[in-house]
């Protein structure tokens, strides 16, 4: 749907999205990031881990890049890997964090890819799911408290 709304300005640093300007762009984001994080939880309610953990990346994805217009004031990149939307949005890690970027992004293949998926699954334990989760949830609440 946000593709779908984009309209490209002229002399924008950024792309606008039906006249929105920075700030609201990056609520816009903010708002995905937070119905992305919902999502994941009513998933695992529902003992679908891998779809879980799968949303749980895009919560954090729209998250970071919320941070990317705020920080940068430019249309945010194509990519779903989080460890390279971070330092492009110019969002220092540690190593630790890095580590967990890095996990998060493999559950976007890993459920979404049909060779990865079934393999996925089997490892999406309740207890796998529930501690990956709660390190989605960290990692969002970090990222998020940068929001301003």
């Amino acid at each position: 749907m946000y593709y779908k709304m984009l309209v490209l300005h002229e002399n924008t640093k950024y792309t606008k999205v039906r006249g929105m300007n920075q700030k609201q762009i990056v609520d816009y984001w903010q708002a995905e990031a937070d119905e992305s994080l919902a999502v994941t939880n009513h998933l695992f309610e529902k003992k679908d881990y891998s779809y879980a953990l799968f949303f749980g990346h895009l919560a954090v994805e729209k998250i970071i890049k919320a941070l990317y217009v705020q920080n940068c004031d430019q249309d945010v990149p194509r990519t779903h890997n989080l460890l390279r939307l971070t330092k492009a949005a110019q969002i220092e890690t540690t190593e630790q964090q890095q580590r967990d970027l890095i996990r998060i992004t493999a559950f976007n293949l890993e459920s979404r890819y049909p060779d990865y998926k079934r393999n996925f699954r089997k490892k999406c334990t309740r207890e796998f799911s529930k501690i990956e989760i709660n390190t989605i949830k960290e990692v969002f609440l970090w990222l998020k408290s940068m929001l301003q």
